[in-house]
């Protein structure tokens, strides 16, 4: 069941009438079957891997309370832990990584010269695998650390995993934040259902009419049987960054919406990624709860900056390749993690220089050279989405080699590329102007303007829309 479908726009409302007249715990009951409702109408097999996890989480999370009670010492723990992360990270393989490594591995002993058949389980992947996964993990690692303490409740930990807003697709929840709300009654406010709105609304035209219409411009643009020159390389990657930010933000903005009609607040997942200056700064606004996920999680415990330079730029590294296989099996998803790693590892070493060469004098100065910054890397961002976008290393060869080609200019396509992003462009300004990412609830807008600016959102939703697609991130 899709948020930009008509399905979900029914079953949005049905759940909010029934969840709003019932008491606390009531409510986490039927939130709990309406997630299981909304998870099955994709697959309902897959509930049971799913539920099954979760059961073992939830067990391992409250021997590790037991123990930690009863003061036994840490390593008593660590085979409960073991099995929470074993059993996660083997549903995890066994569904989106077993037929990367087999395949590999076919490949592998072809070269070898020998022709083995190589089993491979061509398995759909349950939607939403790598989300939910990092979100069980987080919670029992953290329960491990004596962080926070295992909920008595398994109807509530089961919420807080399957609750339906950020199963699929985040922002992943951390269960010290997610847990207390689930367990704690909730207050509804009207602030709280005009401010969740309007998210919603921002999100479905940023997903409809962003996204969607870019999606047509951006397909044909990396078709594997197309001879690319310069230009059009160019331009589909500015289509494809609009299109992958608009479509994943977007999702993230319904869901953090629609839980606040709920009184649940989500962690804000993007703020402004692309007027970011540089490699760290890119990671702490783009999807922000993976990575800060993988800072806590992956990075610190290889050893984040402890143990000199080299150390550390091995942890960014790994944690970097590690952030982009999760997004994928493939290896242009291994690449594009590599390649935003080494741009972190070089930004460390350049830095001090950086700083001497852009400290241009006088406010203005300040600000053109921030601008340059600005642009700079955005432009390396855009090569990392070609990497991420690209189906195969030949095409990633043929579109990187293309920049050196013949160019042949096509402004009509800029032209298209420039009519969709110029909404999102206006409203990132305004955004960073103001420092209110959630504009359209700023009180100081006339209610005249307010409304016409919501006609003409839902104008070009529902008549200038583009073909309906799936969001980018379901497949991860």
């Amino acid at each position: 069941m899709l948020f930009n479908s008509l399905e979900f726009l029914i079953f949005l409302p049905v759940v909010l009438a029934v969840y709003y007249v019932l008491p606390h715990k009531a409510q986490n009951r039927f939130l709990l079957l309406a997630s299981c409702f909304f998870y099955a109408s994709w697959d309902w097999r897959f509930l049971f891997p799913l539920l099954t996890s979760t059961s073992i989480d939830y067990y391992c999370a409250k021997r590790m309370e037991q123990q930690i009670a009863a003061e036994e010492p840490k390593e008593n723990r660590k085979k409960w832990l073991a099995l929470s992360v074993v059993t996660n990270l083997a549903l995890l393989g066994f569904f989106k990584y077993f037929d990367f490594f087999a395949d590999n591995l076919h490949h592998l002993l072809q070269l070898l010269g020998m022709d083995v058949a190589v089993w491979t389980l061509r398995v759909i992947l349950p939607i939403g695998i790598s989300f939910y996964t990092f979100q069980a993990l987080s919670y029992t690692i953290d329960v491990y650390r004596g962080e926070i303490h295992a909920t008595n409740s398994f109807v509530d930990f089961l919420l807080a995993v399957l609750y339906f807003p950020h199963l699929v697709a985040g922002p992943i929840q951390r269960a010290n934040s997610l847990l207390p709300q689930v367990t704690n009654p909730r207050t509804v406010t009207a602030e709280k259902i005009v401010n969740g709105l309007h998210l919603i609304f921002w999100g479905f035209f940023k997903k409809v009419f962003i996204a969607d219409n870019m999606a047509s411009i951006v397909a044909p643009l990396f078709d594997v049987h197309r001879t690319p020159d310069g230009w059009h390389t160019l331009m589909a990657v500015y289509a494809f960054a609009v299109q992958i930010y608009c479509d994943f933000s977007g999702y993230t903005d319904i869901a953090r919406g629609v839980a606040r009609l709920m009184g649940f607040e989500f962690m804000l997942n993007f703020n402004l990624p692309y007027l970011a200056a540089n490699p760290a700064d890119f990671w702490r606004r783009w999807h922000i709860s993976l990575s800060t996920w993988l800072r806590d999680y992956l990075y610190i415990s290889l050893g984040g900056n402890r143990g000199g330079e080299a150390k550390t730029n091995r942890n960014l590294m790994l944690t970097m390749v590690i952030g982009g296989f999760w997004h994928g099996a493939a290896w242009n998803f291994i690449l594009w993690g590599f390649y935003h790693g080494t741009l972190l590892v070089v930004h460390r070493y350049l830095k001090p220089a950086l700083d001497k060469v852009f400290d241009w004098p006088g406010r203005v100065g300040k600000v053109l050279s921030f601008a340059l910054l600005i642009v700079v890397f955005f432009h390396l961002t855009c090569y990392g989405w070609l990497l991420f976008r690209a189906s195969s290393f030949s095409q990633i060869a043929a579109m990187t080699g293309s920049f050196f080609g013949p160019w042949h200019v096509d402004w009509n396509l800029a032209r298209q590329i420039a009519l969709f992003s110029s909404p999102l462009v206006v409203v990132q300004l305004i955004q960073y102007a103001t420092g209110k990412l959630e504009f359209l609830s700023f009180r100081w807008i006339p209610s005249e303007l307010r409304v016409a600016v919501y006609a003409a959102m839902t104008y070009f939703v529902v008549f200038r829309g583009g073909l309906p697609q799936s969001f980018i991130y379901f497949q991860f």
